[in-house]
């Protein structure tokens, strides 16, 4: 059994989001407590032909352990040769394969989630990288629980991955054409998680500790991967771990905690070196205060001012103001928010 689920672990996975799960929202995750990593998806094919924008997205730092490499693609080959180099680049503490992924643009290259719809692909896929890798890690696999309403099948794409030779297995409780709406189908992912012998790790829904608790009481997995309610709290994790262990829920945070985190994220970021000039890595951050702003009192007039921020001077000036104007009428805080210049 993979280390991070062995006596009496039950992990708590941050989910792997293009565009949101960089190695600076990874490494935030990890101080608040999320327990094992996984990259923003990569294309197989990116890698064999050494591009480097796509190179970037398989970093990661040593505090990050346990972290996996995610690959897409629909060639077994092709994917075992590049989940290879990763190995040789770094050395993840697994490969992870997806075959979850919604999005039209990896679903129309027979990545992703289309694979649901083809099993035996699925299975010479899965089978290719895992020996391919030779064991030297482990790999694993994020699946849905199925295409759509007609073809619910994660049972049976479980057996499949665990009979060639894949060591875990995390399930998205929706189906493809669900996309992220309604609601996560957990008796699927309970059913899967008592069909085989490997780790479940089940997805959907998990906002808070008391979901966790849940489904750690309710179903057979063995942890929980936590995606978009990370985008918006990612103290989500912190909360959590304080709940499993007391049952009670933490105090809230205050807003000087919340935005001493956002210009932390905002620094960081430009610290990472990705990006050529600090207006581009504010530009790219602008999506991420978009949903930190769901949990602040004036929320929508916020995000009016993130959509316009170029620089952490900007943010910086944006975050004193905010604070200096809810400390003396909360009331007006979001009116401060909007005035400002």
């Amino acid at each position: 059994m993979l280390p991070w689920f062995q006596n009496g672990q039950f992990p708590l996975f941050l989910a792997p989001m293009a565009g949101v799960t960089d190695l600076v929202f990874r490494r935030l995750c990890k101080e608040l407590g999320a327990d094992v990593m996984v990259t923003e998806f990569v294309s197989a094919e990116g890698i064999m032909q050494a591009d480097e924008r796509t190179r970037v997205y398989t970093e990661f730092d040593e505090g990050q352990r346990p972290v996996g490499v995610q690959l897409f693609g629909a060639d077994g080959p092709r994917m075992a040769e590049a989940a290879n180099k990763i190995i040789d680049w770094k050395r993840p503490d697994f490969i992870d394969i997806n075959f979850g992924c919604p999005v039209k643009k990896v679903v129309s290259k027979n990545g992703g989630s289309s694979l649901l719809r083809d099993c035996p692909v699925l299975a010479r896929v899965a089978e290719s990288i895992a020996k391919g890798v030779g064991g030297q890690v482990p790999v694993t696999a994020k699946i849905r629980i199925g295409w759509d309403a007609d073809l619910i099948n994660a049972p049976e794409v479980c057996h499949i991955l665990e009979d060639v030779g894949i060591q875990a297995i995390a399930i998205h409780g929706r189906t493809r054409a669900q996309g992220y709406t309604g609601e996560a189908d957990w008796d699927v992912i309970d059913k899967c998680s008592r069909e085989v012998s490997i780790p479940v790790i089940g997805n959907g829904d998990i906002s808070c500790g008391e979901d966790v608790e849940k489904r750690r009481q309710t179903t057979g997995v063995s942890g929980v991967m936590i995606g978009r309610a990370a985008m918006q709290y990612p103290w989500v994790f912190r909360d959590a771990k304080h709940y499993l262990e007391t049952g009670e829920h933490p105090a809230p945070l205050s807003l000087d905690e919340r935005w001493t985190f956002i210009l932390r994220h905002a620094r960081l970021l430009i610290e990472w070196g990705k990006f050529s000039h600090e207006k581009f890595a504010m530009q790219s951050l602008r999506s991420r205060l978009m949903s930190y702003s769901k949990g602040l009192p004036g929320g929508k007039l916020l995000r009016a001012r993130f959509a316009t921020l170029n620089s952490i001077g900007e943010l910086e000036d944006l975050a004193a103001d905010y604070l200096r104007h809810s400390q003396a009428a909360p009331e007006i805080a979001s009116v401060s928010a909007s005035s400002s210049s």
